[in-house]
């Protein structure tokens, strides 16, 4: 894991300032200057900062709760190529949302809870919505029978 640690445990300028710019390289996120507050962007140049920040990191794996939710479609267009560029580097990406489309449009397998339990594995490219739909109620069904 990367460090901006000196020998007297200061932060080094030079080295957050290195990373900054090639983070908004990276992430292509615009922004009027490495300065500018994050409050200030985008939603979407927001959540590129974010990620860029825990990709500094160099994690192997990835959590992402929701990583497109509020955002317009080109910022999600973006943060989609990142998720399959960090997927295809060999990195692993577990992503939670709650949108369909975006689940099988990018993931591999989607892990389906329903009522707090693991309802099913389905292969994204061997699935349907439907198929998706039928495991996500299925402990409803059997909690709501237990409850009468």
């Amino acid at each position: 894991m990367k460090s901006y640690r000196t020998k007297g445990g200061w932060l080094s300028d030079r080295r957050m300032k290195k990373d900054t710019d090639s983070q908004i390289k990276a992430m292509r996120i615009k922004t009027p200057g490495k300065s500018a507050k994050i409050r200030t962007l985008s939603g979407g140049n927001q959540q590129k900062v974010i990620i860029g920040r825990w990709l500094l990191t160099e994690p192997d794996i990835l959590l992402l709760d929701e990583p497109t939710r509020g955002i317009d479609v080109g910022a999600k267009y973006e943060i989609y190529q990142l998720i399959i560029n960090l997927a295809a580097s060999g990195k692993s990406v577990i992503m939670v949302s709650s949108e369909m489309p975006e689940l099988l449009g990018i993931t591999n397998r989607i892990l389906v809870m329903s009522n707090g339990s693991v309802a099913g594995i389905v292969d994204t490219e061997k699935t349907t919505q439907e198929e998706i739909f039928r495991l996500a109620v299925k402990n409803l069904n059997n909690s709501r029978e237990a409850e009468v």
